[in-house]
């Protein structure tokens, strides 16, 4: 699915306040102190409250793996000014029962950090280099109906509205009221211009030191 590009662990996609690299081991204190926020974690269907140190490693062996094996991909928001501060995740995957190259959407900010544009920044640099790079048909994203702000995220960068219904959360051990949106390949292409554009067409890629 994701070519040798990605799979490599100094793959970086800049956007223009963002780095989006690898988890590392170093990052497992402030993973756990964003997603520890139940206000952050309520919001997602995989990250348990409480969410620990230990549960923080994991997810990251659990994102480099996936990064590795090309099936997805699974990477931390950083700030550019600041490198080593963690503001985030956003990832793509494969469904079980979904076609292949129909991909599965999933990204979270810190608290402190909401409302400043950086989802949907961040959403925006994974779907074009995807779209650009990778053999993907489709992203699909789930929200939960009481979370406008993630709604908006998506309908920012070009999701189309796909239906409601109710989706099970595996670490919570319910089931709660979602909407359904999804952006495919030919439309994404038709909204090449959702944002003002960079110096380069596409989005810059880099090496990390």
């Amino acid at each position: 699915m994701f070519p040798d590009l990605f799979r490599d662990d100094v793959f970086t996609l800049e956007t223009r306040r963002l780095f989006l690299r690898w988890p590392k081991a170093v990052d497992a204190s402030q993973l756990a102190e964003i997603i520890g926020e139940k206000v952050v974690s309520q919001e997602t269907a995989t990250f348990p409250h409480p969410f620990t140190h230990q549960h923080a490693e994991e997810r990251i062996v659990k994102g480099r793996s996936l990064n590795l094996s090309g099936n997805g991909v699974s990477l931390v928001l950083a700030h550019r000014k600041n490198p080593a501060q963690v503001l985030g995740l956003v990832g793509l995957g494969q469904l079980p029962n979904e076609r292949p190259g129909d991909l599965s959407l999933g990204y979270l900010v810190a608290r402190t950090h909401w409302g400043q544009g950086l989802a949907t920044e961040a959403v925006q640099g994974l779907i074009d280099a995807t779209f650009l790079y990778a053999d993907a048909k489709s992203v699909g994203a789930s929200v939960r109906v009481t979370n406008p702000g993630s709604r908006r995220v998506l309908e920012r960068c070009g999701f189309q509205f796909a239906g409601s219904g109710m989706a099970s959360r595996p670490a919570w051990g319910d089931t709660v009221s979602v909407d359904h949106y999804r952006l495919a390949r030919r439309d994404w292409a038709s909204l090449k211009g959702w944002r003002t554009p960079l110096p380069t067409e596409r989005p810059e890629f880099r090496e990390s030191a």
